[in-house]
């Protein structure tokens, strides 16, 4: 089964849900960054999270997540946009450590808990949309649901995660996030926080096979959602070599001929995907041309 995520309202609109299956999206950024389990764990999460926020946007708008949390992971950075698109990197992929207490891997100590969780909405204006929270748990989960409480004046629930094979691989990867609207009476309130309480692991739900619908049904009732829209989800990253090959035009014909002197050529790596491009002293020369 191939990823993708719904968007759903519940209770006669007084509820925005949204559920993802990421597994082979994440289990892309896996294979791209080499990520070890609980690093694989943390971007997976972000980027869960990421591609749902970016299911809330329309046509081209588009928006980045970074989350600095103090940990020895460094900063995550994910990008998503409307289209169910999403690309993630962690800076230090080769991050594990031992099962938590609870037995699970240990996203927290991973990410940090004394940092920040910075989002940006690009909604095609002038300026673009910021919203930054501290970090307050460092599992993420609540982290986002801290930021749109907070940020977005949105009572919400967000739930993500990952499960990792002892081979590093991903098994099962996604989420879930619920908004209540204005208006929302406490009874709905109460049977929604009832069953958040006694509901698996999101992951566990997704490796024992449930589909974003049939999550939503575990969380919300079967009888109370209607489905809105269904969308794909892929790990799709944007760069390319006219484009880097723009940012060394950018440099200037010093530079770009300073690069040809000394190296007679130049290699770019994209931090989302890992892509790595060349550029021949041929091509140097064409875009020092530009340059000038």
């Amino acid at each position: 089964m191939s990823d993708y995520l719904v968007k759903a309202i519940a209770y006669n609109g007084q509820v925005r849900a949204y559920a993802v299956r990421t597994t082979e999206t994440i289990g892309e950024a896996q294979r791209r960054h080499h990520t070890w389990p609980t690093a694989s764990a943390a971007l997976g999460r972000a980027m869960s999270a990421g591609v749902m926020m970016g299911a809330m946007l329309k046509g081209e708008e588009k928006i980045t997540i970074k989350i600095e949390g103090g940990g020895p992971i460094g900063p995550i950075l994910v990008d998503s946009n409307s289209k169910g698109e999403v690309r993630g990197y962690v800076t230090h992929p080769q991050t594990h450590f031992d099962l938590n207490e609870q037995g699970k891997l240990d996203v927290r100590r991973a990410v940090g808990t004394t940092g920040t969780l910075t989002v940006i909405k690009d909604i095609g204006m002038k300026e673009n949309f910021s919203g930054q929270v501290p970090i307050v748990s460092g599992e993420l989960g609540e982290d986002f649901t801290y930021y749109f409480v907070t940020s977005e004046q949105t009572p919400s629930s967000v739930g993500v995660g990952v499960l990792v094979n002892p081979d590093n691989t991903i098994l099962a990867a996604g989420g879930f996030i619920l908004q209540l609207m204005p208006g929302t009476k406490d009874a709905t309130i109460s049977q929604i926080e009832n069953r958040l309480k006694t509901i698996p692991p999101v992951s566990k739900l997704i490796e024992q096979g449930l589909t974003p619908e049939e999550l939503l049904e575990e969380l919300l009732g079967k009888e109370n959602i209607k489905i809105l829209e269904k969308l794909p989800v892929s790990f799709t990253c944007t760069c390319s070599k006219e484009r880097f090959g723009n940012v060394i035009t950018s440099l200037g014909d010093e530079e770009i001929q300073d690069m040809i002197e000394k190296e007679g050529k130049a290699e770019a790596q994209c931090h989302f995907c890992n892509e790595i491009y060349h550029y021949s002293k041929d091509e140097l020369e064409e875009l020092k041309r530009k340059a000038e």
